[in-house]
């Protein structure tokens, strides 16, 4: 695993039970390069660097995959929703173009 990037995970609303369909929101500080732009200072093409999966797992099972293309803008955001079905860890795990993999986790801590 490469050095770990800046990201984060919040779950929506911040209180929440088991049963309640929240919203999972993750950002990740990711330069998202689509290989067209040129170095300022050495005008050689900069290549490709953006994130091209991102998995979303309950307990280790995951229950949202995407497949991203390098158009994504620069510090992406993603967001989708999870139906609580207990205690546990949602983890997120992507993979950029380079090789690079990186991981989040936020613990899910149900009320009620």
């Amino acid at each position: 695993m490469a050095e770990a990037r800046k990201s984060m995970i919040k779950i929506k609303p911040k209180k929440y039970k088991v049963g309640d369909t929240v919203k999972v929101d993750f950002i990740v500080i990711h330069p998202m390069d689509t290989g067209t732009k040129k170095d300022k200072k050495t005008g050689e093409v900069k290549p490709a660097h953006y994130i091209d999966s991102i998995t979303f797992s309950f307990k280790g099972k995951p229950f949202t995959t995407m497949k991203i293309w390098e158009s994504v803008s620069t510090n992406p955001y993603f967001s989708v929703n999870y139906k609580i079905t207990g205690k546990g860890k949602i983890t997120v795990d992507y993979t950029d173009n380079q090789g690079e993999k990186n991981s989040k986790s936020k613990k899910v801590k149900p009320k009620g």
